[in-house]
This record gives C-alpha cells, structure tokens and sequence, in this order.
C-alpha cells in the first residue's frame, strides 16, 4: 500500500489513494499504522475513494479505530493531495465527506501546487439533540456540566461532527490530559464529542486547544476551528470573522450571515511518502 504523509497545521494523516472502497479490517489497520512508536504516526488514516455525487470520497479512520464523519484539517489535505498529484486540474472541486455531506472546496494554486484551501464547511447544526447532546433545546449555549466537583459551561455545535466549546483563562496551558477524556465521554454527549477549550483574546481573534474524540490532543482540528467561531459569535465573544490559533497554526473561519455557511481557509502539507509491506 503507497501512501503520502501529510498535516494540516500538525494535524497529521495517513492519505491514501487508488482504492476503490476502504479494505477489510480498516480500523485494526489504522490503529496499527497510526501508532507513534510502532507505526508510521499519524491522527488517522485517510482513504480518497471515488464518489457518485462529488469530485472525490473521503473516509478518516481515527487513530483508537473509530471512523469521523469530517475533519476540516483532513479535506485541506485531501484537496492538495488530488490537484498537487494531478487527479485534477480544477480549483475549485467538490468532496463528499461521511457526515457533512459534500463540501465546496476552493484551491489557492502557487508555483503550480495548492497553497491554502478555502473549504465550504456548510451551515453548523445547533439544535441539542441533533448535535447529538442530551439537551432538549434548539441552542445549547453557555449550557452547564458538573464533572468530579466542578463545573463548565459549553456551547455545542455540530460541523458534521459534535463539538463542546468550553471558554477558559488560558486555553494554552489548560490541562487536556486531565479533563479532554473525561467531558469526551460524559453522559451528556451520547456519540462522544470534541471538546475545545478557548480563550477569547478579542473579537477577531481566539486561541483554542482540542482533545479531539478518538485521537485525543492533536495540534489543530479544524472542525473545531469552526465550533469555535460558531459559540463564540452565539456567546457574544467574536465577529462573524475571526482567526482562531491552535497550537499547530491559525485558521480563517467565517459564519457567512449571507448563507448561514461556515468557511475555513488554512493550509495543508506533505511530509514524506512511503509504502507499507505486507
């Protein structure tokens, strides 16, 4: 099997193209390939398959086995991986993506290879039980959570995938190891969810750090980028527009109030090829 190493803002793949459908035994597969010290390391493995309704298919397998409906750092990577490798001489393309539907991307080309990636991320779901959180309420927002004597406060916002924004005095050295696990799996949140940690530092620009759901702490989630701007607009905190800066690199999101569409600019890279054996 051929595959290209690639990140977006540290957020890093396992990309693999040609295959028709995803193998057998995908998931033991990934956390096999995805392992750090045993593997090639990665936060997932990312299969680009044909699609029916788009330009490409794309399938992430976390790195714990389970499969995302959508990484936002991810479709930046495949976006690059088609047009740099010639699958396409478009810039402006399509990607169908397991739970967001298919997605708008627009290709920013320099010297002949993608730069940085404009992604038409759709309208974010707010409602509580579609998110899916246990609350019954259209807007879950600044909602609270008891957890082992103390208590949060999030807003959740689904961008194909379920995310928990929870603001914080500093999201650069909050601790994700200790709470990231454990609001992932709280009661409250039935499928798991990305929980984001945020500090709002003015009304263009946050930082944020993610313990991603079935990858743990990763550099950047772009999804969660999203989230982000998404709570912190529907909390009172940022403009439509604002730069949000994960450990890995900033991205661009705006909530479009033309279309109700959350769009994502930010970069992707490759790393290395390689071929596994076997």
């Amino acid at each position: 099997m051929n595959f290209t190493k690639m990140h977006g803002l540290g957020n890093d793949f396992i990309v693999v193209a040609g295959e028709q459908a995803l193998p057998e035994r995908v998931s033991e597969l990934a956390i096999e390939l995805c392992n750090r010290f045993f593997g090639i390391g990665a936060d997932g493995l990312v299969y680009i398959l044909p699609s029916e309704q788009a330009d490409f298919r794309m399938r992430i397998i976390n790195s714990d086995g389970s499969e995302a409906e959508q990484c936002g750092n991810a479709i930046r990577c495949v976006a690059k991986y088609v047009y740099d490798n010639g699958l396409t001489d478009k810039d402006q393309i399509t990607i169908e993506t397991l739970g967001a539907g298919v997605q708008r991307v627009q290709l920013t080309i320099e010297g002949g290879k993608v730069a940085t990636v404009r992604v038409d991320m759709g309208e974010p779901v707010l409602s509580g039980l579609q998110v899916p959180t246990t609350v019954d309420l259209d807007r879950v927002v600044d909602h609270p959570i008891e957890l082992e004597g103390r208590q949060f406060r999030f807003t959740a916002v689904s961008m194909g995938n379920p995310h928990c924004v929870i603001y914080v005095d500093d999201a650069k050295e909050f601790d994700l190891q200790q709470w990231g696990p454990k609001l992932e799996t709280h009661p409250l949140f039935p499928r798991k969810i990305n929980v984001e940690f945020v500090t709002v530092n003015s009304r263009q620009q946050a930082d944020m750090r993610v313990w991603e759901r079935g990858a743990g702490p990763t550099l950047a989630c772009g999804t969660g980028a999203c989230a982000t701007v998404v709570a912190s607009v529907l909390n009172g905190w940022t403009d439509r527009i604002a730069t949000v800066s994960l450990k890995g690199g900033d991205l661009l999101i705006e909530w479009s109030e033309a279309d109700n569409h959350v769009y994502m600019t930010g970069p992707a890279a490759e790393v290395f090829r390689g071929t596994v054996q076997g």
